[in-house]
Formats: structure tokens, sequence, C-alpha cells
């Protein structure tokens, strides 16, 4: 088995952060569904901004919001207003074509490939 990306949201901008929060990651569900997300789910999150990374898991936000919030003690990582990648993994046998949701910069669909 191999793993492999199975899906990703591409430069979505940070629009909320808590520090004081247990931790993971709130993502507006209408993203999550069009990346094939489900709560609790695993990611890695890159920012394009300053190039830090972390793992974390997946809550859901407002429905069609755009909402992008970092929790705990990823926002000494990442700051409000930073773009992001969100990337999902999966082990698999055989190779398959991730799904890419490439948004603007209000976090509103472009594109899903």
């Amino acid at each position: 088995m191999i793993t492999i990306l199975k899906s990703k949201i591409h430069n979505c901008i940070v629009t909320h952060t808590d520090l004081h929060y247990e931790g993971s990651i709130v993502i507006d569900p209408l993203l999550m569904e069009a990346a094939h997300l489900i709560p609790y789910e695993k990611v890695l999150v890159v920012s394009n901004t300053s190039g830090a990374r972390y793992e974390t898991y997946v809550l859901p936000g407002i429905w069609g919001d755009g909402y992008i919030k970092l929790n705990g003690a990823s926002t000494r990582l990442i700051k409000k207003g930073e773009q992001l990648i969100i990337m999902s993994f999966r082990l698999v046998y055989e190779p398959i074509k991730p799904t890419v949701v490439i948004v603007d910069d209000e976090n509103k669909i472009k594109e899903v490939k």
C-alpha cells in the first residue's frame, strides 16, 4: 500500500484564529464536501505565506461562508490572512486521481478538478 494525496483545498485564506481552543482546523462544510473531507479527518496544513506546516483534524464550520479557522498551538505558526493548502491523504493499493478544490480570496470555490 502507498499513501497518496486524496484531496486538497488550494490557496484558501485563514479567516479566524483562536489560541485557546483545544485544537483542530474549522472549515466551511461546503469546502469540506467539495474536497471529500469528513469531520475529524486528519489533514496536513501548509502555509504558502510562511512555509509552516502541521497536521491536525477537521471540524465543520458554517455552511457557505468561506470560514477557515485555526485553533490552538497552530495559531503560533500561522496567522489570520495567511494563504493555505489543506491536504488529505489515503492509503491505496493503486494510484488515484486526487480532488483539487481551488478557491478565490474569499474562500469561494472557483474550480473543482
